[in-house]
């Protein structure tokens, strides 16, 4: 028992180091930016994650990395990936390289937005969805992808098990143009019953932020913590 408990400490310690250098990496990237965005919700946003800057061989590898250790380091289980379109599907795929590179080869499978009425015909591309599939996404706004997926996968005969994102806003979701008091991570958790993991949160850019408060990015970090005293929602 005291090896277990010597043990959490170590693994929630390189858990922070992955976000930490996850946020470096993004930052690097110009995937992570500073500055007034709008985002769905209609918020004004002090700053931006766009996944599909990670535009290069080298960028998509190393994402694919974070995804993979992340994932190794959350336990959870799953029998397959499945990329939802549009940004999920070279996510996805990324993960599935890079999973099999550690000696974990899964099938992967993705979604078109539109039918093909040719060829093999339907919306379903690669390995058929069976067991437990896990979704890979870049960011959640109000779960509607994640919904959107879940129906896909249930109609295959699947199950929808776990999502894994790069960035957790933790910030509040909308319904119906309202404020809610949770966010699409936690919604995706109870209501839909899923598992999810993400690479880095709210509270990890935070934290990169304070320990460079005294630098250029200071003015931002004060703007981002105001929106989060705004819109984040409570962790317990």
């Amino acid at each position: 028992m005291s090896e277990n408990v010597a043990t959490k400490p170590r693994q929630a310690a390189q858990q922070d180091t992955l976000a930490q250098d996850f946020v470096q990496f993004a930052l690097d990237c110009g995937v992570l930016r500073f500055g007034e965005f709008k985002t769905k919700a209609g918020r004004m946003s002090p700053y931006f994650f766009n996944a599909g800057l990670f535009d290069d061989g080298a960028k998509l590898g190393r994402l694919a990395h974070f995804y993979a250790q992340r994932l190794l380091a959350s336990g959870i289980e799953f029998d397959m990936i499945f990329g939802p379109a549009y940004k999920g599907i070279p996510l996805g795929a990324s993960l599935a390289v890079e999973l099999a590179r550690l000696g974990r080869n899964v099938p992967f499978a993705y979604n078109r937005k539109e039918a093909k009425d040719h060829g093999e015909g339907g919306t379903l591309v690669g390995a058929p969805l069976k067991g437990r599939v896990l979704i890979v996404d870049d960011v959640m706004s109000a779960g509607t992808a994640a919904r959107e997926s879940i129906a896909i996968i249930q109609r295959a005969g699947a199950t929808a098990h776990a999502v894994v994102i790069a960035l957790d806003r933790q910030e509040m979701a909308t319904e119906n143009g309202m404020d809610v008091a949770y966010s699409a991570v936690q919604y995706v958790r109870k209501q839909l019953g899923l598992q999810v993991a993400a690479i880095a949160k709210l509270a990890d850019l935070m934290q990169y932020l304070d320990q460079h408060s005294a630098d250029a990015l200071a003015a931002d970090h004060q703007r981002v913590l105001a929106y989060r005293q705004r819109y984040g929602v409570d962790e317990g």
